[in-house]
C-alpha cells in the first residue's frame, strides 16, 4: 500500500456538520457553565458571547482555509503553506498533544459517568471500541456520531424543559459570585465548548465537493452551538440560584434535580456518557489526521503517515493516538495533565486567523478585518488562562521545537 494514498471523500455537508456539532456537545456541556458562573456571575451570557463571537472570527477563518486546502491536517498544513514551516509546526504540535490529553481526559470522564471505581478500565474500553469504528471508516465514525448528537440533543431538551418549567428562585437568590473581572476568564473556559468546529476541517480531505460543504458545515454547527449554549445560559441562570450555579459540578444534572423532573436524573447522566463518547470519537478523528499531515511531512516519524484497509483509513496515526491515549490513561492522572491544552488550542486557532489574514482572495463571510480581530482575540483569551496552564503548554512546545531542530540538523 502507497505511503502516499489519498483519503476518499464520503462525507457529504450534513455528515460534516453533524461530527463538528458533535464535537461541540461533548461533555463540557454538561460542566462547563458552573466554573463559568462562578467567574462572571450574573454576567454569563456576556462571557458565552464573547466566546461565541471569537469561535465565529475562528470559523470564518477555518472555511476559508479549508475550502482553499482541503486535505487532512486543518490549520497544521493552512500554516505551512502560508506563513511557513515553524508556524505550521507549532499549530500542528500545540494540537496534537493538547488533544491527546484531551482525550484522554474525555475517556476517563466517560468511565466515571458509567462506572465509578471502575472508571479507568472502562475508559480504556470506550478508547478501544471507538478506535475500531474510526478503522472501520469515516462513514461509520459519520453514522455513530449521529447517533450520539441525537441522544445528546434529546437529553439537552428534556433538561431545558426542566429548566423552563421550574419552580424558580426568588430574585434574592439569584446573585452569584464573580462578576465583570471574570467575563474574560469565562469567555476563556466556554470558549473550547465551540472548538469542535475544527474537526471538520481537519477531515477536509474526505468530504465531497469541499469548496462549497466544508464552510456550509463550519458555520451551521457553529450557529447550532451557539444557539444551544446561549439558551442553556439563559435558562440555567433564571432556574438554579446563582451561589448553586456557581458550586456545582453537574450543573444540568443540578438542574434537573431542582425541578419537577427529578426522577428523569438518569436520562441526564446517560446524555453526558453519549456527549463524552461523541466528542471521544471526534477527537480521535481529529488528531489522527492531524498526526497523518505531519507525518506526511516528516515532521512525526513517517510511518503515521501509511493509509490502507478497504475502508482507506490513516490506520497507523489512528492506533498510535489510541495506544497514547490508554498509556495517559493508565500512567498519570489525567485529569491534572490537560489543563495546558486550552492555550494550546488557542494558539492553533490562532496560527489560522494569522494564516486567513494572508490569503490573496477573501471569501464575503471572511473579511480580513474578522481574521485580525480572531487573532487578537485568540491571543488575549490564551493569557487570561491560569499561569501554570500557560506555562505547562509553552514547555511542552519548546520541547516539541527543540525535538524538530534536532531532526533538521541531523538530515542535513
Amino acid at each position: 500500500m502507497s505511503e502516499h494514498q489519498q483519503l476518499q471523500r464520503r462525507l457529504g455537508t450534513f455528515d460534516a456538520t453533524t461530527i463538528g456539532l458533535g464535537s461541540m456537545l461533548g461533555a463540557g456541556v454538561f460542566v462547563v457553565f458552573a466554573p463559568a458562573a462562578a467567574l462572571a456571575g450574573n454576567l454569563l451570557l456576556v462571557s458565552v458571547i464573547i466566546a461565541g463571537a471569537v469561535a465565529y472570527c475562528n470559523a470564518v477563518a477555518s472555511a476559508a482555509l479549508a475550502a482553499k486546502y482541503p486535505t487532512s491536517g486543518g490549520t497544521y498544513v493552512y500554516g505551512r503553506e502560508q506563513l511557513g514551516q515553524w508556524p505550521g509546526f507549532l499549530a500542528g504540535w500545540g494540537f496534537v498533544t493538547g488533544k491527546t490529553a484531551s482525550c484522554a481526559a474525555m475517556a476517563l470522564t466517560f468511565g466515571s459517568y458509567v462506572a465509578g471505581s471502575y472508571a479507568v478500565p472502562v475508559a480504556v474500553a470506550a478508547v478501544v471500541a471507538l478506535t475500531v469504528v474510526n478503522l472501520l471508516g469515516i462513514t461509520r465514525t459519520a453514522l455513530l456520531t449521529r447517533i450520539l448528537l441525537c441522544v445528546v440533543l434529546a437529553t439537552l431538551v428534556f433538561v431545558a424543559v426542566a429548566a423552563l418549567v421550574g419552580p424558580h428562585p426568588s430574585s434574592g437568590d439569584t446573585a452569584a459570585p464573580g462578576g465583570s473581572a471574570g467575563v474574560l476568564p469565562a469567555a476563556g473556559l466556554l470558549f473550547f465548548a465551540f472548538a469542535g468546529y475544527a474537526r471538520i476541517a481537519t477531515l477536509g480531505e474526505e468530504v465531497k465537493d469541499p469548496a462549497r460543504s466544508i464552510p456550509r458545515a463550519i458555520l451551521g454547527a457553529l450557529a447550532s452551538a451557539f444557539a444551544i449554549y446561549l439558551a442553556l445560559a439563559l435558562l440555567l441562570l433564571n432556574h438554579l440560584p446563582g451561589g448553586q450555579l456557581a458550586a456545582t459540578k453537574t450543573p444540568l444534572l443540578e438542574a434537573v434535580l431542582q425541578s419537577q423532573f427529578a426522577a428523569g436524573a438518569p436520562a441526564v447522566q446517560a446524555g453526558a456518557a453519549a456527549a463524552c463518547l461523541g466528542a471521544l470519537l471526534a477527537l480521535i478523528t481529529g488528531v489522527g489526521r492531524t498526526t497523518l499531515a505531519m507525518a506526511r511531512e516528516r515532521d512525526l516519524p513517517r510511518p503515521l503517515a501509511r493509509i490502507g484497509g478497504k475502508h482507506t483509513v490513516p490506520y497507523v496515526a489512528e492506533l498510535a493516538v489510541a495506544a497514547v491515549v490508554i498509556l495517559l490513561l493508565l500512567t498519570t492522572d489525567v485529569m491534572t495533565v490537560v489543563g495546558f491544552s486550552s492555550f494550546g488550542v488557542l494558539l492553533y486557532y490562532a496560527v489560522a486567523n494569522a494564516s486567513a489574514f494572508t490569503l490573496d482572495v477573501h471569501p464575503g463571510y471572511a473579511p480580513k478585518w474578522l481574521n485580525a480581530v480572531g487573532f487578537l482575540g485568540c491571543l488575549l483569551l490564551a493569557f487570561t488562562l491560569p499561569a501554570a496552564s500557560v506555562l505547562t503548554m509553552t514547555a511542552v512546545l519548546a520541547l516539541g521545537v527543540a525535538g524538530r531542530w534536532l531532526v533538521l540538523r541531523f538530515r542535513r
